[in-house]
């Protein structure tokens, strides 16, 4: 392979990046993010290598979860409190009824950018450049909003420094305390079957602990019980970002995107060839890759030993995308040719994006029953065989949004105009995401018989 630099992609084809019309302004931006401050640390990075090492043994399960695409409009403490109080519900949940540790991976802190099937879009015969996200342009209808401004980088670098900050706070200030199980329920949480059986393990929770407290384990003694492991992730799309934060740990001598502590690369660009495989192999990140329908399973081969030479446990996520009913059809291909090469990865579902739809009432949607269907066929997948189903990846909000239809407490298609509020794709809710939590930590305990 040729030599890596940080700015190595640059001679590499590239896609799905927007074209600044200004750019000096472009450099003057960069140059101003290489000297901001990181927002994640090299150790940090390394901790979550090794906890999804644990998860490509079998031992642990990885949870990754949030915002589609986060806005500027949308930012609020009280929406990342909702996300990560939804998050530690579904965590306790498979934690505790499926019997292994969850590594705990937001879509937060830099989920700015989204990929496009197409370059522009038409409404009412008028045709403009694509909103990109709001990290390059903006989401409204016009002319001027659509044209990439290198400043909004920097406006995204303060979004998501806070958020990080607030998230750290949450994860050891007392939000994670297994105590406080009972207030991690949403406010909105309707009282329906999923409730009811989270109500029911909130119960049996509170009765461990006050046994364990009995024992003198208490969450003043014992720092697991009050606080946890949040880490942040985001698709790595736009790589002039990407490259300002790359940075060299000093105690190790190596490179690390300091944006986040996971990224990963979606299926419109993970090419062998291409400027997002180049940039990702050369940082010590934990690396995912999107692999949808038209994954052939040799060029998945080709990109675990592109991005994860050395063979290493919890560097490589792959992250299966097919789509309700074409799981059985793709997977096992892909499972045969990684294991006949030996290679250790993390095996993680993505339901979400194989089943988008369009309403009749014109909303782009997703059907929580669809979603439900990859899920049990992806677990199924693995144990027929005779792999580890090993991490979700999931978009989905605390708030009480109606964006995907169905559910125990069903959203029908009438519904989803009351609070659709997504910027991009349509996201979970909080009582559909622990639907999911269930289903899954009911998996877990099968595959464990």
């Amino acid at each position: 392979m040729s030599i890596w630099s940080p700015s190595s992609w640059r001679k590499k084809p590239i896609l799905q990046q927007p074209t600044y019309p200004n750019q000096d302004e472009l450099n003057k931006v960069l140059s101003e993010l290489k000297n901001y401050p990181p927002l994640v640390f090299a150790g940090e990075v390394r901790t979550l290598k090794s906890q999804l090492a644990n998860v490509a043994n079998g031992n642990a399960f990885l949870l990754q979860g949030g915002d589609c695409a986060e806005s500027f409009s949308e930012f609020h403490a009280d929406n990342i409190r909702d996300s990560f109080k939804a998050m530690m519900q579904m965590a306790v949940v498979m934690t505790y009824a499926g019997g292994l540790p969850v590594v705990k991976v937001g879509r937060i802190a830099g989920q700015f950018a989204k990929p496009r099937s197409s370059d522009t879009e038409t409404f009412d015969g008028v045709t403009l450049a694509s909103y990109r996200g709001d990290i390059i342009n903006g989401s409204e209808f016009t002319a001027e909003a659509r044209i990439p401004d290198p400043r909004r980088m920097v406006k995204a670098y303060n979004q998501a420094s806070a958020t990080q900050n607030l998230l750290r706070a949450f994860a050891s200030g007392g939000l994670a305390d297994l105590h406080q199980v009972h207030q991690w329920t949403q406010d909105f949480a309707h009282q329906g079957a999923v409730s009811e059986k989270y109500e029911a393990l909130a119960e049996e929770i509170g009765k461990s602990l006050k046994f364990m407290e009995a024992c003198g384990i208490t969450s003043k003694t014992y720092r697991t019980l009050r606080e946890t492991d949040f880490y942040t992730s985001h698709e790595a799309l736009l790589l002039p970002y990407e490259e300002a934060f790359t940075r060299k740990d000093s105690t190790t001598d190596e490179w690390y995107d300091t944006s986040a502590h996971m990224l990963w690369i979606g299926d419109r660009t993970r090419q062998l060839d291409g400027a997002h495989v180049e940039y990702l192999r050369g940082v010590k990140n934990p690396i995912g890759v999107k692999a949808g329908p038209t994954m052939d399973p040799e060029d998945l081969v080709k990109l675990a030993q592109t991005l994860n030479p050395e063979n290493e446990a919890g560097r490589l996520n792959v992250i299966v995308r097919m789509g309700a009913g074409k799981v059985g059809d793709g997977l096992p291909n892909l499972i045969k040719a990684v294991e006949r090469e030996g290679l250790k990865v993390v095996w993680s579902c993505d339901p979400m994006h194989g089943n988008t739809i369009k309403s009749s009432n014109n909303y782009k949607t997703r059907p929580v029953d669809a979603i439900l269907t990859e899920m049990k066929e992806f677990f199924q997948v693995h144990k027929a065989e005779g792999t580890f189903g090993g991490g979700v990846h999931l978009e989905m909000t605390g708030k009480n949004v109606t964006e995907c239809i169905g559910g125990s407490f069903t959203v029908t298609e009438e519904d989803l105009s009351s609070r659709y509020h997504t910027h991009c794709d349509p996201r979970l809710n909080a009582d559909q995401s622990l639907e999911l939590a269930f289903l899954i930590a009911d998996s877990l305990k099968e595959g464990q018989k």
